[in-house]
């Protein structure tokens, strides 16, 4: 392995490095580092997790110098918020020694802050091509400086349908600059994109070593499982030997949030990444998931673009991808950074003809996906699953909690589960009775004899507490009552209470 000092990194950036444990140098990176720090335009082509960021990063950064000057001066630019905040921070932890500053610039948060860094002089801006647009036109972002430009995962860029912002993008900065573009994949489009706005480009394919060393890292397991069974399966699987972080992809945003709202209630400790939520929520799930605060994180593709976290041992295809290149994206979540992981996806009977093309075009040779059940012997000894694992982890049961403060009476009628609570609803009811009773000229009403409309309303709060919020009496739904006087001429009579013979009668 050849280290970054090797590379001709200043040795600012190596230190910071070193101190997070990052020595050595990926393929990628040994290879674009040496051409990038002098200003050669490259064409990088790696899987996900090869470590494309530092590669493209390091150069920027070194070429910025250590102090310089206020404005932006490097353009890093990506296809969605997650991916945005994930090459933020990597670029953030490498100036962590310099006077440089990064600003990330993507939607689904306040502009304020945005531009507030922007005016007190950020020199990396790191954004999503639609922000970025927009803050140019209102001239917000001056890119008319940027004299370094990356142009990240350019192959879902594509995907995105943001190709048009992209030329947007190029017609705004310097023609004269340093530009570097990663990509996957490098379909038609990408490679006209790169020979119009690129100079005498150098193409560096990683793809071939990293992707025999990354497949032989995952183990791919398929199964072809009952969409009721599917959560029962997950349930046991996040309960295998060796577990760590877990990520599990699903096909749309409804089935994210299902999938953690019933995980978290078998007792696991789950969070989702999905377009549904705020984009404050999503950035705090992540930060959540890459804490180690939860062990499980449910996303849909889109978002998963941003999940750079070397610890995860399993990834849970809960539907099966469209294409063998999401399957790739996928799966390259786990066995990240020469780690060993765990992919493991499920097949629905209607989904069997998208497994036959990724079977074929991925040449795993597994046609026929495993029927499974979550009784299925094979998923315990595949997945080393402890026999008898249930899918529901045993917690103390919740009646159990202490309350700090003094139980109310409303709490118990609404929990209905003692029989003080019950004793203390017959009481209200009484008390209440007695004190609508009161309320009428005598022969209209027993005193203390509850109507059924009183006691509707009467079960779950006090006659204090229905005066308190101006409900008053209840009026039984407009039925007769016993006396034969319909509820709103009882209420003719409540509402005159002030002057007439109701107030004295109370």
């Amino acid at each position: 392995m050849t280290t970054f000092a090797e590379l001709g990194v200043d040795q600012d950036i190596v230190d910071t490095l070193a101190a997070r444990g990052i020595i050595d140098a990926f393929p990628i990176q040994e290879q674009t580092i040496p051409l990038g720090i002098p200003g050669q335009d490259i064409i990088g082509q790696a899987k996900t997790g090869t470590g494309k960021t530092f590669g493209f990063g390091i150069p920027v950064v070194q070429r910025l110098g250590l102090d310089p000057a206020p404005g932006v001066k490097a353009l890093i630019v990506v296809p969605t918020r997650e991916l945005a905040v994930q090459v933020y921070e990597d670029m953030d932890m490498l100036t962590s020694g310099r006077s440089t500053s990064v600003v990330a610039i993507y939607g689904g948060k306040a502009y304020e802050g945005q531009i507030d860094q922007l005016r007190a002089g950020a020199q990396i801006v790191v954004g999503t091509p639609g922000r970025l647009i927009d803050l140019n036109n209102q001239r917000l972002l001056d890119l008319s400086n940027a004299t370094e430009v990356v142009l990240d995962e350019a192959d879902k860029m594509l995907d995105l349908g943001f190709l048009p912002d992209i030329e947007k993008i190029f017609s705004k900065v310097p023609a004269v600059r340093h530009t570097q573009l990663f990509s996957a994949t490098m379909p038609g489009p990408i490679v006209t994109l790169a020979r119009r706005f690129m100079s005498s480009p150098i193409h560096i394919r990683a793809n071939d070593p990293d992707e025999g060393l990354t497949q032989a890292n995952i183990r791919h397991l398929v199964y072809r499982a009952h969409s009721l069974d599917k959560d029962e399966v997950i349930a046991r699987m996040l309960q295998a030997e060796g577990r760590g972080k877990t990520v599990i992809f699903t096909r749309t945003k409804r089935a994210a949030q299902k999938l953690v709202d019933e995980l978290n209630d078998r007792g696991f400790n789950a969070g989702a990444v999905h377009g549904d939520m705020s984009q404050e929520a999503r950035e705090r799930s992540m930060a959540a998931f890459k804490a180690g605060k939860r062990d499980v994180l449910i996303a849909t593709d889109v978002a998963a673009r941003g999940i750079d976290v070397d610890d995860v041992t399993h990834v849970i295809n809960h539907t099966i991808p469209d294409d063998e290149k999401t399957y790739l994206h996928r799966a390259g979540r786990t066995g990240r950074a020469g780690k060993t992981g765990i992919a493991v996806t499920f097949v629905d009977w209607e989904d069997l003809h998208k497994w036959a093309l990724i079977n074929r075009a991925l040449e795993f040779g597994q046609p026929e996906p495993v029927e499974t059940y979550s009784s299925s012997p094979h998923l315990y000894t595949d997945l080393d699953i402890p026999a008898g694992t249930k899918g529901r982890i045993t917690t103390a049961p919740k009646t159990q909690t202490t309350r700090t403060q003094p139980r109310r009476a409303s709490d118990a009628s609404a929990e209905g589960g003692d029989e003080t609570g019950t004793t203390k609803r017959r009481r209200r009811r009484r008390r209440g009775s007695d004190r609508v009773g009161s309320t009428f000229t005598d022969g209209e009403q027993k005193t203390g004899e509850p109507k059924p409309g009183d006691q509707e309303t009467t079960a779950g709060e006090s006659s204090e507490e229905r005066a308190a919020d101006g409900s008053g009496t209840h009026d039984g739904g407009g039925k007769e009552h016993h006396d034969g006087k319909s509820a709103p001429s009882r209420r003719r009579r409540r509402r005159s209470r002030p002057s007439g013979n109701a107030a004295t009668g109370a």
